[in-house]
């Protein structure tokens, strides 16, 4: 199996190659031609795939002439619209980054290019692949829970400007901090309530307190998520993990039903400790690659019994709550999902 990356400028790129690289019968193939939007110090193109022992080609056009079986797009994310249709012109399965896109409208282009070619559109949420997130759900459709009454949910991480400018410039990135990480809990509630329990309304809050001398994006917020089944949901969506912590951050789920309250944390799998040789504290992970698994089940579908990758439409679902938070956050009122 051939499988193209479509640029590096994702964080999660970089992860991906080396994921791919290891995995027995895949072979990868990168290309990176837009480097214009990098900030001076930003690994990327032909030294990020040396790096990570993967092929490389200079432009687009020379990765889908390789013939790719499937592509994954780590653009930023005003630029996933042009990669996705370019895919489907190619009649190429895509996994994309999340947020599924900028805007609801290219969100929309990208699903319908996609059908009208017959290739499957997936989205990169890898953290419905925990198994934390698992137990969750099977407590849930067993009915051990009760009917969901309310869910808080916290994906808290560090400023990404480090790693990636781009994220807290919303030319490309859309947004800030609302954009970058309401969508993880928001996929996850999508896949727990399912279609007949979607979304109705969203109230949201922001602001930049935090590194408002940086950046002029959000790098705080608070989104609070009406669905059809009555069950109300709250999002910290947060960079407001201090750059000195060992760790980037996390994402913690805590779903309270008429009989239980079920919790959840997607990567603690850790042994916590302090390091004297480094003076701060640190992690080992033993918990399973959520990426990983995420990659597996695009490439090959899902184990049995096991989950599936977010489709198009369940990304453009979580994109529209994005939107209606925006919305809200500069109106100061509730906003009806879809009219944001």
């Amino acid at each position: 199996m051939k499988v193209a990356v479509l640029s590096f400028a994702h964080v999660h790129a970089a992860g991906y190659l080396r994921l791919l690289a290891r995995m027995p019968g895949v072979e990868v193939l990168g290309s990176d031609p837009d480097t214009d939007l990098a900030a001076p110090g930003e690994v990327r193109g032909r030294a990020l795939a040396d790096a990570s022992g993967v092929a490389y080609v200079d432009t687009y056009e020379e990765a889908f002439a390789a013939r790719p079986d499937a592509v994954i797009v780590c653009s930023e994310n005003v630029r996933h619209r042009p990669l996705v249709e370019l895919a489907a012109a190619h009649g190429v399965d895509v996994l994309c980054e999340k947020p599924l896109a900028a805007s609801v409208e290219d969100g929309e282009a990208m699903v319908a290019a996609c059908r009208a070619a017959g290739v499957r559109l997936a989205v990169a949420f890898p953290v419905r692949f925990s198994p934390a997130y698992t137990a969750v759900k099977a407590a849930v459709a067993a009915g051990e829970a009760g009917r969901v009454l309310a869910v808080s949910g916290a994906n808290n991480g560090a400023m990404p400007t480090r790693d990636r400018r781009w994220f807290a410039e919303p030319e490309l990135s859309g947004g800030g901090a609302l954009m970058d990480h309401t969508v993880h809990i928001a996929d996850l509630l999508d896949d727990l309530f399912g279609e007949d329990a979607a979304p109705v309304e969203v109230y949201a809050q922001t602001n930049n307190l935090l590194y408002a001398d940086e950046v002029a994006a959000e790098t705080s917020g608070l989104v609070s998520v009406t669905y059809a089944n009555g069950a109300v949901a709250t999002i910290d969506c947060s960079w407001s993990h201090p750059r000195s912590h060992h760790s980037w951050g996390g994402l913690e789920m805590t779903v309270v039903g008429e009989r239980a309250t079920l919790e959840m944390d997607a990567f603690d799998q850790k042994v916590h400790g302090f390091s004297e040789r480094a003076g701060h504290g640190t992690e080992l992970p033993f918990g399973v690659d959520l990426d990983e698994r995420m990659l597996r089940a695009f490439l090959y579908g899902p184990e049995a019994g096991g989950m599936d990758v977010a489709d198009g439409e369940g990304g453009l679902r979580t994109l529209r709550v994005v939107a209606a938070g925006y919305a809200s956050a500069h109106s100061g009122v509730p906003v009806p999902v879809g009219q944001g």
